[in-house]
């Protein structure tokens, strides 16, 4: 046994993007650089509108064959398909939603390191942080043969959902308001999901403006929940003042957009009634209030 555990996560799906411009195409749309995907290796990045706003993550997997594999929130697979196609303009690419053909799992614990590659899977570690393990791609149905055949062992998806909540690492639109959320306020510059030397995509302007400006004000928190946990959306509270709301959670454990300046100053948040406490996990990088 390797004492290492995985969960499925249905919630995720797959997206294919074939074709000899396969490369160039999706380095002029998402914010981190297409050229650094190779066997074994992938890139987490975003799609974005025009001004900057989220629409869908992704990790960019090599899928052999000229393929580069998306993995991506499941049910909001198809429009992004159908979106990246409108991209096509002559670009010699194709886009096929593979998501009823193939699914995704997360391998976490000691020693994910060391089990790399595993036949018959896309298998790559995770590159937001190692504490995340692997994602796994798998044709539908076989993830569960194959990782414990190699000695791990199946944990529920609220497993790996925990520990994702204790590290303040966003899921998709779940953390992510759609056209509404920007990339510095949610993780994705210490997280690895922007390039910053990559040249232009789009919603580049914006997202680089707000970093070398110094415009972010209010970011992505995990925090510890004292009692009930209340609804994603639930506003948070400084006293009478509105500072923040919940985005996803399980538990004693969600992740809040909160103001830095109502997690520096230190003050009770309350979320529902609830005390909301904020955790700074060791790979945040907080803004100097000064400015850059």
């Amino acid at each position: 046994m390797t004492g290492l555990q995985f969960s499925l996560l249905p919630h995720r799906g797959v997206i294919a993007v074939g074709g000899p411009d396969r490369v160039e195409f999706l380095q002029g749309l998402i914010s981190n650089d297409t050229t650094k995907v190779a066997p074994g290796q992938a890139i987490w990045a975003a799609l974005l509108t025009p001004q900057g706003r989220f629409l869908n993550d992704m990790f960019v997997v090599d899928g052999g064959a000229d393929t580069l594999l998306l993995e991506t929130e499941r049910e909001r697979a198809p429009a992004l398909a159908r979106k990246l196609s409108l991209y096509k303009l002559r670009s010699k690419v194709t886009v096929e939603d593979r998501s009823t053909t193939m699914e995704v799992a997360a391998v976490f614990g000691t020693g994910c390191d060391k089990v790399l590659p595993i036949e018959g899977t896309n298998a790559f570690a995770d590159p937001r942080l190692a504490d995340l393990g692997l994602r796994v791609l798998a044709p539908a149905g076989q993830a569960a043969a194959i990782l414990s055949a190699r000695g791990m062992a199946v944990a529920p998806a609220d497993a790996y959902d925990a520990l994702r909540l204790s590290l303040g690492v966003p899921d998709g639109s779940r953390d992510l308001p759609v056209e509404k959320a920007l990339l510095l306020e949610s993780g994705f510059d210490e997280l690895n999901g922007v390039d910053w030397k990559k040249g232009c995509y789009m919603g580049q302007e914006l997202t680089a403006r707000t970093k070398y400006r110094g415009l972010v004000k209010k970011r992505l928190f995990p925090v510890q929940v004292e009692g009930t946990l209340p609804a994603p959306g639930t506003a948070i509270q400084l006293a009478d003042e509105e500072v923040g709301e919940l985005r996803s959670g399980l538990g004693d454990r969600a992740i809040a957009m909160l103001r830095l300046d109502a997690v520096r100053g230190g003050g009770a948040l309350t979320a529902g009634g609830v005390r909301i406490v904020p955790r700074i996990p060791a790979w945040m990088r907080l803004p100097d209030p000064a400015g850059p």
